[in-house]
């Protein structure tokens, strides 16, 4: 019997819960590392996205378009070989941020000029977003929804410890270690990656939500695997915000990141505003003119963001 990449992750988790914590943090960077290459070499897909880019939409309606074939359940959102064990027709997928911690590995694999390996002949899919947005929901996330251990490593892994529970907005925003600076980095380093890469495609966030059937099906495309739009249609419905939003509310989902963590507090959604531009509500004139121009002067003009670039979606 095959273990699941789940199970393999647990074990790892497990068997070094009880080292001290340097030697916890090595272990877990080493093992994890590890599990994630040999994800990625098995995968059909792989998704690179900073946390809070769509990952997680992306994930759904991928997961959707194969259950609904297939007759699979509908409770979880695939990240590797959830689909692949209940079905041989259905495809591996990696999700990943190829970045913080272990995950780097994957960036360390595809960097330009890095030896020729598997890894840069497989199908990629660089999901971007509006980093000024992805930075609010990335604060949310990182203060009130990730896993203690995740966080851990990336603590460990960053210059500057963030601690959860005293940091606001705009100093993790602007002045931590995976504040704007960073994602704007992230994001143009990606970006120089794909570029040299034979069978990977830029999608943006934007994009995705602007038009979701054309974009959806490049995704598609890219994987060889032709859907009907009844298909496609089905599966952008039941995906929707709002759906998802009472799905996640339900608590309908067993694992894949979109479980209920609090009822009682709309910061600690996975499916919480999804708005294009939705950053700023949440700054003052002084300091969205600050991240505008940090987007302006740093960021590569190929993702084509500009303060106009919103809407008004609630």
């Amino acid at each position: 019997m095959r273990l699941s990449d789940r199970t393999k992750r647990r074990a790892i988790l497990g068997s070094t819960a009880v080292l001290p914590h340097d030697l916890r943090v090595a272990a877990r960077r080493r093992l994890l590392g590890d599990l994630e290459l040999a994800r990625a070499r098995a995968a059909a897909l792989i998704i690179i996205g900073h946390p809070k880019s769509g990952n997680t939409w992306l994930r759904t309606m991928l997961s959707r378009l194969y259950q609904q074939r297939l007759g699979m359940p509908t409770d979880f959102t695939v990240k590797s070989d959830e689909l692949a064990l209940l079905h041989a027709d259905a495809p591996r997928l990696l999700a990943t941020n190829g970045y913080y911690s272990y995950e780097g590995v994957i960036g360390d694999a595809l960097a330009v000029g890095a030896p020729p390996n598997a890894l840069k002949q497989k199908k990629i899919v660089l999901l971007a977003r509006n980093p000024c947005d992805i930075a609010v929901s990335w604060f949310n996330q990182f203060t009130k929804r990730q896993s203690a251990g995740k966080r851990e490593l990336i603590n460990a892994f960053i210059d500057h410890p963030i601690d959860p529970e005293t940091i606001g907005l705009w100093e993790f925003v602007r002045h931590s270690d995976i504040g704007l600076p960073c994602l704007i980095d992230f994001l143009n380093a990606w970006e120089e990656r794909i570029a040299k890469l034979d069978h990977a495609i830029l999608v943006r966030y934007e994009d995705l939500r602007a038009d979701t059937p054309r974009t959806l099906r490049r995704i598609t495309d890219l994987l060889d695997d032709r859907f009907t739009d009844d298909e496609l249609a089905e599966t952008i419905e039941w995906t929707s915000f709002e759906n998802m939003q009472r799905l996640e509310a339900a608590g309908h989902f067993r694992r894949g990141g979109v479980q209920l963590i609090d009822a009682r507090d709309e910061s600690t959604r996975k499916v919480r505003r999804g708005k294009v531009g939705g950053y700023r509500a949440d700054f003052t004139a002084e300091q969205i003119a600050e991240l505008d121009k940090l987007m302006a002067d740093g960021l590569s003009p190929r993702f084509g963001y500009s303060p106009e670039d919103e809407d008004e979606t609630p």
